[in-house]
């Protein structure tokens, strides 16, 4: 056996592989669904304009593209990496963004300082050459073991340990996650019923709020009720106007996805449980796709240890 950081690793993998289905049905799922929802709102709370400028789909999908190519950066190559034009020629060759949305991000993010050029490393001046700061590489590390936990919780494995001890399963699975992510349709393109919130600034934060309020039965009901969410408290706790929490949820009341049980936007919220189901269904496509690239990565560096039991 090798012994890594004092996590020692087994020669053959025992992991346990689910099917999005199993996923999907496990009688934890929706306990999993709540965690990462609290956890990806305590990064909002932690790095709020960080948090901001990934929670919409599209720049989400922006977001795991570059740090995809800064982690795949190799430094005996100048020209491999993050660089502005290899993004904007991705984003738009992914149909994910226009070059100037693109830019725009960029320039947003190395404004924020969650982005930095490095300098002095590429003979090509043409190309310029970036990387993440440690605030955004600790949110997306972050990111990944919360979703690493919330698996490991489905069946007892240990993928955040064997991640904590080796850094390189993360460098390795979330390039190969967002690779394939970008590709699948059921990530690529959510249901209607939520996608006007997943596609609206900060929708996918709202949308979280929502899910970590399930109570337990959420699963076993034709209508579940929320209570305690007003429109003025999504709009303060996450920074937007009024006019854009009201037009995240227009549609979906219109489909009767959703509703009020007296007043509109006060009080006692009830989702259906189509508007639920369409949410975990496009949440499974992720936590498939996190699942397969760890034990992708263990696999590729031989270590392959148990990370499931």
């Amino acid at each position: 056996m090798d012994d890594i950081s004092g996590y020692t690793y087994n020669k053959a993998l025992n992991g346990k592989h689910h099917s999005r289905e199993e996923m999907l049905y496990h009688p934890r799922f929706l306990e999993i669904e709540r965690q990462i929802a609290s956890h990806l709102i305590d990064i909002h709370h932690r790095a709020p304009r960080l948090a901001r400028l990934a929670a919409s789909h599209r720049k989400w999908l922006l977001t795991q593209m570059l740090f995809a190519m800064h982690v795949g950066r190799d430094r005996r190559d100048p020209r491999s990496g993050l660089t502005a034009g290899r993004f904007m020629q991705a984003a738009t060759g992914q149909k994910v963004a226009s070059k100037n949305t693109a830019a725009s991000f960029l320039s947003e993010l190395v404004a924020y300082k969650f982005l930095r050029d490095v300098a002095d490393e590429t003979p090509d001046r043409r190309l310029r050459l970036l990387e993440t700061t440690p605030v955004s590489w600790d949110a997306m590390h972050s990111w990944f073991m919360g979703h690493m936990k919330c698996l490991d919780y489905l069946d007892g494995g240990n993928r955040a340990v064997a991640v904590t001890a080796d850094i390189r399963l993360f460098e390795l699975a979330q390039p190969r996650a967002a690779d394939i992510l970008l590709l699948e349709p059921v990530w690529r393109t959510p249901r209607d019923s939520i996608g006007n919130f997943l596609w609206s600034e900060v929708g996918g934060l709202v949308l979280h709020d929502l899910i970590r309020r399930l109570p337990d039965d959420a699963r076993s009901r034709d209508r579940i009720i929320v209570e305690d969410v007003t429109f003025s408290e999504i709009a303060s706790k996450f920074g937007i106007s009024l006019t854009n929490v009201k037009r995240m949820f227009r549609k979906a009341e219109a489909d009767q996805l959703l509703g009020w049980e007296k007043a509109a936007g006060r009080g006692v919220l009830w989702l259906s449980r189509t508007f639920i189901e369409d949410y975990f269904h496009w949440q499974s496509a992720k936590f498939l796709e996190l699942d397969r690239a760890v034990h992708w990565a263990a696999n590729r560096l031989q270590l392959t240890q148990a990370l499931c039991a």
